[in-house]
């Protein structure tokens, strides 16, 4: 169990830099903490989309997606350190390939809309995608597993296809970009 927190401030990071889980220090503008601090973000995305009506099964799946990326985070914010396997990047496949079979074949690109549940999930993705980007970022100049990476990968289609699902239950439907549209 990790050290608890009893003071919240410690006037340590006023120099700009802050502590990694290891006890290193670095700057707060480093890559590492750019992709933990996106998984953080994403995971609070992911709050705010539980903050909604949601159907059990999809409530349930989130959560455990949140106590992942909390996993993710740590493992980001101390180097050499393993949180994420591949078991759980095949949950996330398996439950990809769940929802996904009883979605219609997308013949056209969505907007990110769809009522609420799925607005805000469709949010969640787009955080996630930026947290892979900027782990991958980090991965091209330190030893950072592919899991992490994979990872992020499968759970922003995962949130895709949540999308659609939970825009199909909020009963708005799919919002289908408009290609041919004119301005006038």
């Amino acid at each position: 169990m990790g050290n608890r927190l009893s003071k919240i401030y410690t006037r340590t990071g006023d120099d700009g830099s802050t502590g990694l889980g290891d006890g290193s220090r670095t700057g707060k503008d480093s890559l590492r903490v750019n992709a933990y601090g996106t998984v953080d973000e994403a995971n609070s995305a992911i709050g705010v989309l539980l903050a909604v009506d949601l159907p059990q099964d999809i409530r349930d799946l989130l959560t455990t997606i949140q106590h992942q990326l909390f996993d993710l985070g740590g493992e980001l914010c101390i180097p050499g350190h393993a949180a994420i396997h591949g078991a759980d990047i095949d949950a996330l496949e398996q439950h990809l390939d769940r929802y996904n079979d009883n979605l219609p074949p997308l013949k056209d690109f969505i907007l990110p809309a769809g009522g609420e549940g799925a607005s805000r999930c469709h949010l969640a993705r787009t955080i996630v995608r930026r947290a892979e980007r900027e782990t991958v970022a980090l991965a091209r100049v330190e030893d950072i597993r592919a899991e992490a990476v994979r990872y992020l990968n499968r759970l922003s289609d995962l949130l895709f296809v949540l999308s659609r699902v939970l825009a199909r239950v909020d009963g708005q439907g799919e919002v289908l970009w408009n290609h041919e549209r004119r301005h006038g």
